[in-house]
């Protein structure tokens, strides 16, 4: 059984403070590895639409398969990389829920703790960042979130819908209407990544 299957099967009073923060620096560690894989597929991608740009129909339609493949790829990260993100923010909350255990415990929050069902709870971490905070900040995060509905977006997205950005991109450029930078930016995966920071720091 995995450190995070033994996390979730059991109650906050029973984890180990030094197995959770070995655990955060491991995910840490592999969000960096997704990370830096998903700039090299970026960087792939845009070299290979700079070499669309001024080229016929048919060349833009071979690049336009191959940048697909390539999103396909970039995508399949991005999934990795929100899954190891939601796990990481899990288990950092968790570190810090441990540090304020005593505090806790005296509190009416601890019975939320104690009697929500461990996905809810895991939920929970998942959508709050704890780090830095205070114990009343701390406190009133996890009211917060406990009483939030929690919802997923969707990552899928047309093969068909794709192409059409990319011909809207190229022919953009061509027109004058935008820069090859500002382009690129616009078929980028890299803002989602961004926005993870954000919602992590």
């Amino acid at each position: 059984m995995g450190i995070l299957d033994f996390i979730r099967g059991n109650s906050v009073d029973r984890l180990n403070t030094r197995e959770l923060k070995e655990e955060e620096m491991r995910l840490q560690n592999h969000i960096e590895l997704a990370r830096k894989k998903i700039q090299k597929i970026e960087k792939q991608k845009k070299d290979m639409f700079k070499q669309g740009v001024g080229a016929d129909m048919i060349k833009k339609k071979m690049l336009a398969q191959q940048l697909k493949h390539l999103d396909m790829q970039a995508q399949l990260q991005i999934k990795q990389f929100m899954t190891m993100h939601k796990q990481f923010m899990f288990v950092s909350n968790l570190v810090i829920v441990k540090q304020y255990e005593k505090e806790l415990k005296q509190s009416p929050s601890w019975a939320k703790i104690t009697n929500i069902e461990p996905s809810k709870f895991e939920n929970a971490l998942i959508n709050v960042n704890l780090k830095g905070k205070s114990f009343e900040e701390v406190l009133d995060g996890l009211n917060n979130v406990f009483e939030m509905s929690l919802s997923e977006s969707s990552l899928e997205q047309s093969t068909d819908d794709t192409e059409k950005q990319l011909l809207d991109a190229w022919s953009g450029v061509e027109t004058g209407a935008i820069d090859v930078e500002s382009a690129q930016k616009l078929i980028s995966m890299e803002k989602q990544m961004e926005q993870k920071d954000l919602e992590g720091s």
